[in-house]
């Protein structure tokens, strides 16, 4: 007579992993390019990037400079420290100003829906698509 708690124990087991993982907040990959699609609910007017290019730094492109920074917290938390930019002006800067001063309120990350969604205490969201990889 042959045992079946053997599969039956892995099955339980393999059961468990998933469902662990479906309670697991998803987080931004290492590598990963997003763009800005809303700010605090409304279509952003212009082009905005948040990659993670390294473990604890982000860096992208707002709508006029490039930028980059540290994380001063682990994801899921969020922070920034400083940010360096270029320093190029161009017709979108108040469109600019807006996205530095969310992107530095926030304090929470995770994946919702295969977008990235960054929220801050306040309740100010901005929601990302993503990119690359």
């Amino acid at each position: 007579m042959r045992s079946i708690l053997g599969p039956a124990l892995a099955l339980v087991l393999a059961t468990s992993a998933c469902i662990a993982d479906e309670n697991m907040t998803q987080l931004p990959e290492t590598g990963s390019v997003w763009r800005l699609v809303s700010l605090d609910g409304a279509p952003y007017p212009a082009r905005a990037t948040l990659g993670f290019p390294e473990d604890g730094v982000v860096a992208g492109t707002a709508p006029c400079n490039a930028y980059s920074g540290a994380l001063r917290v682990r994801l899921p938390g969020f922070g920034l420290g400083p940010v360096r930019a270029t320093r190029s002006a161009c017709g979108e800067l108040e469109a600019e100003r807006a996205f530095f001063t969310a992107l530095g309120a926030m304090t929470q990350a995770e994946i919702r829906a295969g977008a990235l969604v960054l929220t801050s205490p306040e309740g100010r969201e901005m929601t990302f698509e993503r990119l690359q990889p």
